[in-house]
């Protein structure tokens, strides 16, 4: 086993067995053990009415609880049962089912995740949040997805938004968020055992406690490893992009009064892993080549919310987190810690007049540390986020309704900005649901854009010459833009089927872009070169419109089908100024089609099979073609506490590729698996 890999080494093991003994300690001293066993797996998908479904409260869309039906934007629910019956093991599988979601795996470590397009390895238009702490890096402009990972049996569901949603959200919620939602610890009392394992994902455990904390409060503890193999290489070279996590974690829930709730939860994580990368050798950057070099984040994150109730039924909430990490990958190091505090007030104001506002504070610090290819200015930074926010839902009568509100945040790179929006929805009867949006949101720059020095290629010249192509950021950076006009309608058309359809029409201004600049002789790094400049501008813009859909369908009381499909036109364009010669190639990494059906079935007595078959479109970037990909599961409940799931994915064929070479990643190819999880609860 190589050291970067061997789960022995580094101090925050230690620290997860640390704390595993602390809580051990506390559980003898003064927790109760629950009576009763862990809750066990909770209804069928198919014994839920349609309208259950469309009752579901969200909490993304203005930060209030609303019932799903009656929400102004493109919202998708995975629940619980969702998640349970889809046969993923980990987030970004699961969203594979959202419409307007486009997932691609890029090797074992890596995934593009993106909403309505601009996909990427970092894809930085998106924003994600795990009980509402955001997890978008503040260096990488983006999400690494292969530290992000929460227990899926610890999910209540996962709230996503397509379209912006800076409102409430702020800066990075430009084209959506996905909002992950953990159970709260009354739920999970009880002891749970996990452990699965296949051709692909080689190992997964999870050990997870809960019982009562004192009269008034719930707990749970948990700690899971998972060791994910290597993948088959796209090319003829052996792939090398295994990964390892562990993970431990908790969460508390208090019941302080009648009007007073107190949840801190926290969680230290340790992601190893490898991938394959072709391009300028770090060391060594006059010389290209192909090498691995590990990846990982270690870390850990912990969040308090206290909220109180009034008598007049408004609410308030406030909460603060904290989250340390050291990532590294391309052999690059990052120290980042991040602060947030948010305040948040939720209240009737006569009538007519439901309103949400709220204050916000973060701070993130960041330490780089380089090679001779790759490197930021400065190698370190502080930077303050400071925002407030206010929406207002308007009853105009009693089947229609306006929304207004803003955004106003101030950032450490362009100063003052807003995200206005506006949402019109008309509720004719329970049934029906017409709703109209226009919105602003932005992306505000991050230290990458504004501070980055990295040698991309190596250019020969004459008389045995060396010209290095090196892209840098712009200290004058400024935020990328959108303005996003929507319309969608929610149906239950009868018992056993409903409808959700949303159209959109998307403006982008200021989309950063790559420019040429005056060639200029170096000495360092050896031996002397010419140094071809790319600096970072923002000389493009885009357009976006499209069609999301999809439904539920109980075709019998056995047997549910839930088809979706996405539509996708886009179109980039440089400004006249502009002499990008890559920019216009940005709509080649999100498909223009894909569609779906999730099938579940309930068979005869405590058995079940599940099948997803889908089709993505073709990437005219890397000329990657379209594929179909079948999932298939099948599971057994052996009584109330236990039960076995068998899961094949991607069955029509050995492998296949979802994304090209992107940031130096080879492609690797996502193959055929299988996988077997046993599921005990106590």
């Amino acid at each position: 086993m190589s050291k970067a890999l061997d789960p022995r080494r580094g101090g925050v093991y230690r620290a997860v067995l640390r704390a595993g003994i602390a809580v051990s300690l506390a559980l003898s001293s003064g927790f109760a053990i629950p009576a009763s066993a862990q809750t066990a797996a909770p209804r069928d998908l198919t014994q839920f009415s349609l309208e259950d479904l469309m009752n579901v409260e969200v909490t993304s869309v203005s930060k209030k609880e609303q019932k799903l039906a009656k929400t102004g934007a493109a919202i998708f629910v995975i629940t619980q049962e969702d998640i349970r019956r889809s046969g993923a093991t980990n987030i970004p599988d699961l969203l594979r089912m959202v419409p307007g979601v486009n997932v691609a795996r890029v090797d074992h470590s890596d995934w593009a995740v993106s909403i309505r397009g601009f996909n990427d390895l970092y894809a930085n238009k998106v924003l994600v949040l795990i009980d509402g702490r955001s997890v978008y890096h503040p260096v990488y402009s983006g999400v690494l997805w292969y530290a992000q990972d929460v227990p899926l049996e610890d999910i209540e569901r996962i709230e996503v938004i397509r379209g912006p949603g800076g409102t409430v959200w702020g800066a990075n919620a430009m084209n959506g968020v996905i909002n992950i939602i953990t159970k709260s610890a009354k739920a999970t009392a009880g002891g749970l055992i996990s452990a699965g394992g296949g051709s692909k994902q080689q190992a997964e455990g999870l050990l997870q406690f809960g019982g009562q904390a004192g009269k008034s409060g719930n707990y749970r503890v948990f700690g899971r490893y998972s060791n994910l193999g290597n993948s088959d290489a796209a090319n003829s070279l052996p792939p090398a992009d295994a990964r390892r996590l562990a993970q431990g974690g908790f969460r508390a829930d208090w019941d302080l009064s009648q009007r007073d709730a107190l949840t801190v939860e926290g969680e230290i994580r340790r992601a190893d892993g490898r991938e394959t990368l072709t391009g300028v050798l770090p060391e060594t950057p006059t010389v290209t080549g192909t090498y691995t070099a590990p990846i990982g984040d270690y870390g850990g994150s912990i969040l308090g919310r206290l909220t109180h109730t009034f008598l007049n039924g408004s609410d308030v909430s406030l909460q603060a987190s904290f989250e340390k990490s050291q990532v590294f990958g391309n052999e690059v190091h990052d120290w980042s810690r991040v602060g947030n505090i948010d305040f948040e007030h939720h209240l009737h104001l006569g009538s007519r007049n439901d309103l949400v506002w709220g204050l916000s504070y973060r701070v993130a610090f960041n330490r780089f540390a380089g090679n001779n290819a790759t490197t930021l200015n400065p190698l370190e930074r502080t930077d303050a986020l400071y925002s407030a926010f206010a929406q207002d839902e308007i009853s105009l009568s009693k089947t229609l309704s306006l929304t207004l509100g803003s955004k106003f945040e101030h950032n450490a790179y362009t100063g003052y900005e807003s995200e206005p929006s506006a949402q019109l929805v008309w509720a004719p009867n329970l049934h029906h649901t017409v709703w109209a949006s226009a919105a602003k949101a932005i992306r505000q720059p991050s230290n990458i854009d504004s501070g980055l020095e990295v040698i991309s290629a190596v250019v020969p010249l004459p008389q045995a010459a060396l010209g290095l192509v090196t892209v840098f950021g712009n200290p004058n950076a400024k935020v990328e833009q959108l303005r996003d006009f929507e319309t969608g309608y929610r149906t239950q058309i009868n018992r056993g089927l409903s409808l959700d359809v949303t159209g959109f029409l998307s403006f982008y201004k200021h989309l950063e872009t790559t420019e040429p600049g005056v060639p200029f002789f170096a000495f360092s790094p050896a031996p002397p070169h010419l140094v071809i400049p790319l600096v970072f501008d923002y000389k493009a813009h885009a357009r976006n419109y499209g069609a999301e859909a999809f439904a539920n369908w109980n075709v019998t009381n056995r047997w549910r089908l839930s088809p979706g499909l996405t539509m996708l036109n886009m179109s980039v364009s440089r400004n006249a100024s502009s002499h990008d010669p890559a920019i216009q190639q940005t709509p080649g990494y999100s498909p223009r089609r894909s569609y779906q059906v999730r099938s579940f079935i309930n068979l005869w007595r405590s058995f079940e099979w599940d099948q997803t078959v889908g089709y993505t479109g073709r990437l005219a970037a890397g000329d990657i073609p379209g594929y179909i990909r079948l999932d298939t599961r099948f599971g057994w409940r052996m009584g109330e506490f236990l039960e076995f799931s068998l899961v094949g994915q991607n069955l029509l064929q050995p492998r296949h590729v979802e994304f090209p070479k992107v940031h130096f990643i080879d492609d690797m190819s996502d193959q055929r698996s299988v996988f077997a999880k046993l599921t005990w609860r106590f």
